[in-house]
């Protein structure tokens, strides 16, 4: 029978129509203007019409504006290229620190977020009043290696992070769902900032050489002058390509957290016995208590990585038990670390590095807390994913504040 007749024999059955358009689209393509043509006042084969002839429409709103995206992020990521360079001739001079260098970077990711959602003028003025401040204070403090000085070097990115986050939010800093879009752009703009690093690694292994087969070393001209400006450029264009909701990046992060999250809870577990069976003491061995600490920061990102990327669905299942695992587990690591902290400061007295590790490891302490407990009421069924996620989410201004008083106060009340 002619597919022409069939099509009209099954207007009233969409079931069919639909397997036949699947079995020979092309086929049910060429027959279908016929049965149209035959019965145009058909409301479903009218419905069809538009789903085999649809095109569209241009909106030219929507293509200034990529194109005004496209054309920000460009000359944003020349000059955070630009500027990176710059920062790096002076750090050579040993004329400020090297920590300055992320002041080539984050100013013009912010910059990039504040161009794309206009955020209101209180807004703005504190986004830009606040990164002059730090970039200010950072380069007031003196050149010296000392305890105070470092701390306020490893908190201030912290806290730009977090102001990072002020200019992404924008006018919706208060909103919960904002900010877990923060966490996840964290995320994604990682796997695909990495992903387009290797092959950057590629090609500078490859011209270093094709250099060296005419005898030249070009190494550290092509590291300061093109590597440096490509990781920074590299930046800007990692931001703007997860912001148009690149695909490769929102498909594989959640993947990698369901994937990643077992590996490190095995891992840690029978890290955790070694340390037991061989005796190690976070109490009295301070580079032990340390690398603790560091595990205790890997743990927290990870878990706060699977949670952004489990969405909202009210389902349970392993990847929360297994979540759960690792808040328990760095609970666990916490309060250890914790504990030997209050030893050491008992018992040898406050420095700058043991006072801000206990107010970081408190910090934690009580947002695990805090997480574990909207953990369990998610376990049992009393409340949904949204109030783990705002445990995570409503508690990221309290590590701003705490990297700010940090950065700071510490250099005035320890030098």
């Amino acid at each position: 029978m002619d597919i022409n007749n069939l099509i009209i024999e099954n207007i009233a059955n969409p079931h069919e129509l639909e397997r036949m358009f699947r079995k020979e689209p092309e086929a049910f393509k060429k027959s279908f203007s016929s049965a149209w043509e035959q019965n145009p006042d058909s409301q479903v084969l009218a419905v069809w019409y538009e789903r085999l002839h649809f095109k569209e429409t241009t909106n030219t709103e929507k293509a200034s504006l990529l194109q005004k995206n496209f054309l920000s992020m460009g000359i944003l990521a020349v000059l955070a290229g630009i500027s990176t360079r710059i920062i790096l001739h002076f750090v050579e001079q040993q004329a400020i620190a090297p920590i300055n260098l992320v002041f080539g970077i984050l100013p013009f990711i912010a910059a990039y977020f504040v161009l794309k959602h206009t955020p209101k003028k209180n807004v703005l003025y504190t986004l830009i009043s606040l990164f002059l401040i730090s970039g200010f204070y950072l380069n007031m403090l003196p050149l010296e290696q000392k305890d105070s000085i470092i701390l306020a070097y490893l908190h201030l990115p912290i806290f730009l992070w977090v102001l990072l986050g002020l200019a992404f939010t924008g006018n919706e800093y208060r909103i919960g769902s904002t900010r877990l879009a923060y966490l996840k752009f964290n995320g994604e703009f990682c796997i695909l900032y990495a992903s387009m690093a290797i092959s950057g690694m590629l090609l500078t292994a490859l011209t270093m050489q094709l250099f060296r087969f005419v005898g030249m070393d070009i190494s550290e001209f092509y590291f300061k002058n093109v590597v440096l400006f490509g990781a920074a450029a590299l930046a800007i264009v990692a931001t703007y390509l997860v912001s148009r909701n690149l695909k490769l990046s929102k498909n594989i992060a959640p993947y990698i957290a369901k994937i990643f999250s077992p590996l490190v809870l095995v891992t840690l577990l029978v890290y955790l016995i070694t340390v037991i069976w061989v005796g190690k003491n976070p109490f009295l061995d301070r580079n032990f208590l340390i690398s603790f600490n560091g595990i205790l920061l890997s743990v927290l990102a990870v878990t706060i990585f699977s949670i952004t990327e489990s969405g909202t669905d009210e389902k349970k299942n392993i990847s929360d038990y297994i979540n759960f695992a690792l808040i328990i587990l760095a609970l666990i690591i916490d309060s250890v670390a914790l504990s030997a902290i209050v030893f050491r400061l008992s018992s040898y007295g406050i420095t700058p590095n043991r006072l801000a590790a206990l107010g970081i490891n408190i910090l934690i302490w009580a947002n695990l807390i805090w997480i574990m407990i909207s953990y369990m009421r998610f376990l049992q069924n009393k409340t949904g994913p949204l109030a783990i996620q705002d445990a995570v989410t409503k508690y990221l201004p309290v590590y701003g504040l705490w990297a700010a008083f940090v950065t700071f106060t510490f250099p005035l009340f320890f030098y």
